[in-house]
């Protein structure tokens, strides 16, 4: 196991679960995958109903673990997300009028509290970021990295698609290299386990990193335009069109949300 995937999902071992583990979803078509992380995306954006969050997060976590896939993993993966969260939401919680929850908490610039008002709206954020980060988890580590290469050349724009693949690709040789500079630091001695203390630490590392990153990209371009590269990476291999079971399951999905934004949300349509 990787140094750094407690709690970084490391792409080395997300391609290992995508190419060597068979599970329920490594048999979906990945084109159906698309579909469903861009029904969820709009899901959580146009559902303001804590109550459907969650339990759309429960659906998307409960998916995860049909694939196969470990929980205890997941949780030290949350580490990033969480940390966006109540970066943005923690903040808002106290600024949302209403009813507090327990008692004020006194500040030199006044008394701060959260409100039940608040609380739930962290609770939708918190539950919106987990939903799409489960599901995209558990869509990558289920699709093979030629599939998922196929995919980012036939959806994304010239040259988008070429600066998502040489980026993924070169995201690795980033990992080993933060990796090498990480146990060169704990083989003198220095401790990480306490982030302020060994902050100095810390951004040595990163500029360290940056630096040999962009050293070995420029040798990278030159040993690729060396072997005739010419902004175009050609992918071999083909993604079949999704059977029709799967096709009517995405269709459901997005007539699902669209019913629910017309009818909840907008109050276009009653029922």
């Amino acid at each position: 196991m990787t140094t750094l995937s407690n709690h970084v999902p490391d792409p080395r071992l997300i391609t290992a679960y995508a190419e060597h583990q068979e599970g329920p979803l490594h048999r979906v078509n990945p084109w159906t995958k698309v579909g469903v992380v861009g029904a969820l995306v709009l899901a959580v954006t146009v559902i303001d109903s804590l109550f459907i969050l969650a339990g759309l997060y429960a659906a998307t976590l409960l998916t995860y673990g049909v694939a196969g896939f470990p929980y205890g993993r997941l949780m030290y993966w949350y580490t990033l997300p969480l940390l966006f969260v109540v970066s943005v939401a923690g903040p808002l919680a106290f600024l949302e009028p209403g009813v507090a929850v327990g008692g004020a908490l006194d500040t030199p610039v006044g008394e701060l509290s959260v409100t039940w008002a608040g609380a739930s709206l962290f609770g939708e954020l918190t539950c919106r970021s987990l939903s799409v980060v489960t599901f995209t988890l558990t869509a990558t580590m289920s699709t093979r990295y030629a599939d998922i290469a196929y995919l980012l050349g036939r959806l994304l724009p010239r040259p988008i698609d070429q600066v998502a693949l040489l980026t993924y690709r070169f995201t690795f040789v980033m990992i080993e290299t933060l990796e090498d500079l990480v146990k060169g630091v704990l083989a003198r001695g220095a401790s990480l386990s306490e982030f302020w203390a060994n902050r100095r630490i810390y951004a040595r590392i990163l500029g360290m990193t940056l630096l040999t990153a962009i050293e070995r990209s420029e040798r990278l371009v030159k040993s690729m335009e060396a072997r005739g590269y010419n902004g175009d990476i050609t992918l071999y291999g083909d993604v079949s069109r999704p059977p029709a079971r799967e096709i009517i399951g995405v269709g459901v999905c997005y007539i699902s949300v669209v019913v629910y934004a017309l009818t909840a949300v907008y109050e276009v349509v009653s029922i």
